[in-house]
Parts: structure tokens; sequence; C-alpha cells
């Protein structure tokens, strides 16, 4: 045996609202486009991204404490009400499910 785990390492990211570590599947990806935070699901939209939790909670306390402008290196205030509904919608159909 040469002593190696078969088990993959999950790769980890800080969300910005929180200060909390999570699996990055747990996360949303948050990139700047045209002067707004845009959610990025997939994430493959190209450019620096910042991660949040999928909730509320954590994406007011990234706005008030402007923790966007500062993770995507944005010259100025960044618009956060598409990614607001985004969230909305989203909390929204989970609850749903369940």
């Amino acid at each position: 045996m040469s002593g190696r785990t078969q088990a993959r390492a999950c790769p980890e990211r800080t969300c910005v609202g929180c200060r909390e570590r999570a699996a990055k599947t747990d996360l949303l990806r948050i990139v700047a486009v045209e002067g707004e935070c845009a959610p990025d699901p997939r994430g493959t939209l190209p450019g620096r991204g910042a991660y949040v939790h999928p909730a509320l909670v954590c994406l007011d306390q990234a706005v008030r404490r402007r923790a966007f402008t500062r993770a995507l290196r944005a010259p100025g205030a960044l618009d956060t009400k598409a990614l607001r509904r985004y969230v909305e919608r989203t909390t929204v159909a989970e609850q749903a499910t369940r």
C-alpha cells in the first residue's frame, strides 16, 4: 500500500458575508459584470469571483460590509439588486421542494 487515500479533497472557499469556510459547491460564485454583481451558479463566467452562501442573511452582511467591492476589486460601488432577486428566487424554490 502506498498510504494514499482514495478520497479527493473538496475545495473550500470563504463566504464574504459571514466569513465562514464552506465547500465550494455550497457557495454561490459572484462576478462583477458592467458595474453590478452577477450570480454565477455554474462557475464559468470570466473574471475574479467572490463566494457567498445563497442566503439573504449572508448577502445582507456582505452588502453592509461592502465585501463585494473589495473582493472583486471593483473601482466603485456595485449594484446588488439582480443578485438579491436571484437569491430570493432560489431560496423560495429550495423551500418549496422540501
